[in-house]
């Protein structure tokens, strides 16, 4: 497994088309290619820069990504951006500081279809909470199978303390 910072972005174009085979084949078949692609690279390039960034890559036999998951150091003030006013209207401002603020944010987790069933996902998680005793992260409430799975390694969601949202937030257990 390959930790990066911010020299993530020496391999950004292959870790782009990895994210896209990852993020529109089922759950997520509805997104399109070129619009996850565009959007995904424009975000890893900001997020490269942000306090705390890591990424880890793990890769197969024949060289290809494999894996990867990517986060950061949540900072103060949290953010109201992107899904982060979901997560505070859904967990309460109180919890959101208690939390997740310092805590290591999972941003973005994947397993390409090749390396699934490895226990890639698991090893990912892991290592990137060895390195940061806390953290958490978000799931799209209709990737029941991510949910189930973050479930069953011991993440918990924090008490719901606003309306329901389509994402669920999971901090490790």
């Amino acid at each position: 497994m390959y930790t990066h910072g911010r020299d993530i972005l020496g391999i950004a174009d292959e870790l782009t088309a990895a994210y896209v085979d990852v993020f529109t084949a089922p759950p997520f078949e509805r997104r399109d290619p070129d619009e996850t692609r565009a959007a995904f690279r424009k975000r890893l390039e900001g997020d490269a820069e942000r306090d705390g960034f890591q990424a880890w890559i793990e890769r197969s036999a024949d060289g290809r990504i494999a894996g990867f998951l990517t986060g950061w150091t949540t900072p103060a003030p949290f953010r109201t951006d992107r899904s982060y006013g979901s997560v505070l209207d859904r967990i309460g401002a109180e919890q959101v500081e208690e939390l997740l603020v310092g805590a290591f944010e999972v941003d973005e987790l994947g397993v390409l279809a090749h390396a699934r069933g490895t226990g890639l996902a698991r090893r990912l998680l892991e290592t990137a909470t060895q390195a940061n005793t806390r953290a958490w992260l978000l799931a799209w409430n209709q990737n029941h199978d991510a949910i189930a799975f973050y479930r069953h390694l011991g993440w918990q969601e924090p008490e719901v303390r606003g309306p329901e949202h389509d994402i669920l937030v999971f901090v490790n257990g």
